[in-house]
């Protein structure tokens, strides 16, 4: 075998103990599949509901929109329009770019990385979400500002992580691709991230397969090595289109999260297919392809099932 096979043998076998074993384990609840919904550019939110109940999705991690104090969505619109459809909200996908960079070298940029997390948190909370993913340094600066940065990050994040225990809603460390950021690639990268953080509210770890594919040497591997501060993870097919087009081995994944017991509330596997290419974000406010937005969510949403099952059962 080669080596990355070896490895998958290994999570099998564990996986098959397990459901020989303990059974029940397995059977409590299916894993909960949410979908991160700000690769849907400008779509109103009561179209991107009426999509995910079509596809029998009951939860959304909601693009973190508040860049300003008069943007972003409303709660109790957003409470209403998720309600109408029983779709509740998992999270927030918290966005960092250079305008609000905790690791910036510019004081203003990291006040906006403030002050953007305060409205985030505060919204997260009004919404009954339990998470914001937060990306310590910005996405799409891959080249590093000095030997300091991290440290600017780590004192930074900080400042306002006692607002994440005040509401309730916990900060989930997000590793990016070397190609879009300067640090935090791995997982074992954002152990030590919030190692150095050293707060209570700064605890857990959002994982994502398309990052992972070049930045950790297995996949499965890692997702066992984050352990029980794994939260949520993002999951495309190895070509970042819907899964089922690619060449992603997505039963391995699937047995990995069942063995860390993901399959609870609070955890969620949160499809986030973005599409090829160097950088997704001018999607964020690009006019939508409905009928291929349909596809790709009805399509992920069936395999991610069809899949589960078949290891399940």
């Amino acid at each position: 075998m080669q080596n990355y096979e070896a490895k998958n043998v290994k999570i099998r076998e564990a996986f098959e103990h397990l459901k020989k074993t303990n059974p029940q384990a397995l059977r409590r609840q299916r894993l909960n599949l949410s979908w991160s919904n700000w690769g849907f550019g400008m779509e109103p939110l009561e179209e991107t509901a009426v999509r995910l109940q079509k596809a029998g999705i009951e939860y959304i991690e909601l693009h973190g929109n508040h860049y300003g104090p008069d943007l972003g969505y409303k709660p109790a619109e957003t409470i209403d329009i998720l309600a109408s459809y029983g779709i509740r909200t998992a999270g927030i996908c918290g966005m960092f770019s250079v305008d609000n960079d905790l690791s910036s070298n510019k004081a203003i940029q990291r006040q906006a990385a403030i002050d953007y997390l305060k409205r985030e948190i505060e919204f997260t909370a009004a919404v009954g979400g339990s998470y914001i993913l937060v990306v310590p340094g910005a996405v799409g600066r891959p080249d590093k500002y000095d030997d300091t940065e991290i440290e600017r990050s780590v004192d930074t994040l900080r400042l306002v992580a006692d607002r994440f225990v005040e509401h309730k809603v916990l900060a989930a460390i997000e590793p990016i691709r070397s190609a879009e950021t300067s640090y935090v690639h791995t997982i074992s990268d954002a152990l030590s991230y919030i190692n150095s953080v050293n707060h209570p509210g700064v605890q857990h770890i959002n994982a994502d397969v398309y990052h992972m594919q070049v930045e950790e040497s297995h996949i499965g591997e890692a997702l066992l090595a984050a352990g029980d501060r794994l939260l949520n993870l993002h999951l495309a097919d190895s070509n970042r289109g819907a899964l089922g087009d690619g060449s992603m081995d997505l039963d391995t994944i699937i047995m990995a999260l069942y063995l860390l017991g993901f399959n609870r509330e609070g955890r969620y596997v949160t499809p986030e297919p973005l599409g090829p290419g160097g950088s997704p974000y001018p999607a964020m406010y690009g006019k939508p392809d409905k009928a291929s937005l349909d596809r790709m969510v009805m399509q992920t949403a069936a395999y991610f099932r069809e899949r589960e099952k078949a290891l399940i059962e």
